[in-house]
């Protein structure tokens, strides 16, 4: 985005501001997408194989701050480093750590989520660190073909109000797959790790990605 980007609903929106934060880990970047009378910031972090430009992470960057939450996505120090391969879990905690009291600034309740390895940071650091709730955006439940190498704990031990959003054919975990819990789920029907349909699928991209963002959306009220 350059100055301005006009959303589906056909309202213009303010381009991001960015703020560079240091942290143990190196310095991470967060992109501020400013909500309409805010009540609550929304920190999403990105995957192991991706940044914040996922689909995912740019369609609730563009909705939310209409409904008032403030959006910020933010670049691991890995990512804005340059690197291409993601650290070790506790490395990627260290740097969400040090990044929360940027998130925390504006004085509103923060929302710890992410999507895939950004979702296990969030559940695994989210109550310690204060959050309101956990979002946890194709949450990586085993590696692909590996059930038995389930991360359910790190799920189940988020000890917040939790929203699992999870494409219908993500084969890191697939919604039937999910132990039952407190967490809430939702499918995206036709969705792989990253929501994107196939183009045979009785639904587009445009409507899968707002299946998610609807879901996500009244998940927020609820939180208020």
């Amino acid at each position: 985005m350059t100055q301005s980007e006009t959303t589906s609903a056909g309202h213009e929106q303010a381009a991001p501001t960015y703020e560079t934060v240091p942290t143990d880990a190196g310095e991470a970047r967060v992109a501020w997408y400013a909500g309409t009378e805010p009540w609550a910031v929304l920190a999403l972090g990105h995957g192991a194989g991706g940044g914040v430009e996922a689909r995912d992470l740019q369609a609730l960057a563009r909705a939310l701050p209409g409904h008032g939450v403030t959006t910020a996505l933010v670049e691991q120090p890995w990512r804005v480093a340059g690197k291409k391969v993601a650290p070790a879990p506790k490395t990627l905690d260290t740097g969400w750590r040090g990044l929360w009291p940027a998130l925390a600034e504006p004085g509103l309740p923060v929302i710890a989520g992410g999507r895939s390895a950004g979702a296990r940071v969030a559940c695994r650091t989210g109550r310690e660190l204060g959050a309101l709730a956990v979002l946890a955006l194709s949450f990586p439940l085993h590696p692909p073909g590996k059930p038995e190498r389930s991360r359910a704990e790190e799920l189940l031990g988020a000890g917040l109000p939790t929203l699992v959003v999870q494409g219908g054919n993500d084969p890191f975990g697939r919604p039937g797959e999910f132990p039952a819990g407190p967490h809430g789920l939702v499918e995206v029907p036709y969705g792989d790790h990253g929501f994107a349909v196939p183009k045979r699928a009785p639904l587009t991209q445009d409507e899968a990605l707002a299946v998610l963002v609807g879901a996500v959306t009244e998940w927020l009220v609820t939180l208020r």
